[in-house]
């Protein structure tokens, strides 16, 4: 089955959007429930975003330095 990761809201008072920073897992990578998928940044904090589900990287959406939009899908995990 296919999970897609979307990125999370960034909290009360927030921007909209983040860039990414760097993907700690890359395609093919196995990740665990809670593992570390990828660091963003915004202009005021970076942040690591979590895998909801265990399983298998495999599409990552955006590249490092691209901007990511809240909701949007930025990686699918099959698992």
């Amino acid at each position: 089955m296919e999970h897609e990761v979307k990125l999370p809201p960034l909290g009360q008072d927030a921007p909209e959007e983040a860039e990414v920073s760097f993907w700690y897992v890359g395609p093919g990578d196995v990740i665990e429930e809670g593992g570390s998928l990828l660091e963003m940044v915004t202009d005021k904090a970076a942040f690591t975003v979590p895998s909801p589900v265990g399983g298998t990287v495999k599409e990552i959406r955006f590249e490092e330095e691209e901007k990511v939009r809240v909701g949007e899908v930025i990686a699918v995990i099959e698992g």
